[in-house]
């Protein structure tokens, strides 16, 4: 018996490849899935303003920014950071976010004070907009690496203790 096509389990879902392409809904819905997503989308669109105005020469740190962000939104997605533990993630992370803040920051201001057309100031503002996205996302990540670092600094305080116990001789006690 031949089922309709619309209840056909197989004609419903994606082909699996496809699939992994796609972000996970919980990383989606996560703070560093939306914060990855809004350096992205803020990054583009000032990318498109700087094009359009006649700031151009300030184009290429959007579009870089909006390329690594895009790239660490689809290496957390698909949990690339689990695979390559060559790579300490929140510190490449924490260092991308604070040279964009500083950048956007800097451009920005640039570009309002500098050029009067409204393609500038539409940028620059985006600019502005973007630096406060960076910076709270260098802050969350900041405070990852600090509770990171508090753990591995007790760990190895106790394997260094543990180690120097051993060496010392119990006899010159």
């Amino acid at each position: 018996m031949d089922l309709p096509a619309s209840e056909d389990p197989d004609a419903q879902a994606p082909p699996p490849g496809l699939r992994t392409l796609l972000p996970s809904r919980e990383f989606l819905c996560s703070r560093k899935g939306q914060l990855l997503l809004a350096e992205s989308v803020l990054s583009f669109i000032t990318f498109i303003c700087y094009i359009a105005s006649s700031a151009a020469s300030f184009m290429m740190a959007p579009l870089i920014e909006f390329l690594l962000a895009l790239f660490l939104f689809f290496a957390y997605s698909s949990k690339l950071n689990e695979k390559f533990k060559g790579i300490y993630w929140p510190l490449s992370d924490f260092l991308r976010c604070v040279t964009a803040a500083i950048i956007y920051f800097a451009i920005s201001i640039a570009a309002v004070s500098k050029y009067s057309d409204g393609a500038s100031k539409a940028a620059g503002v985006f600019g502005f907009i973007a630096t406060i996205v960076f910076a709270v996302d260098f802050y969350i990540t900041f405070n990852d690496l600090v509770t990171f670092l508090k753990q591995g600094g007790s760990e190895n305080a106790t394997e260094a203790q543990k180690s120097e116990d051993e060496a010392s001789d119990s006899d010159s006690d």
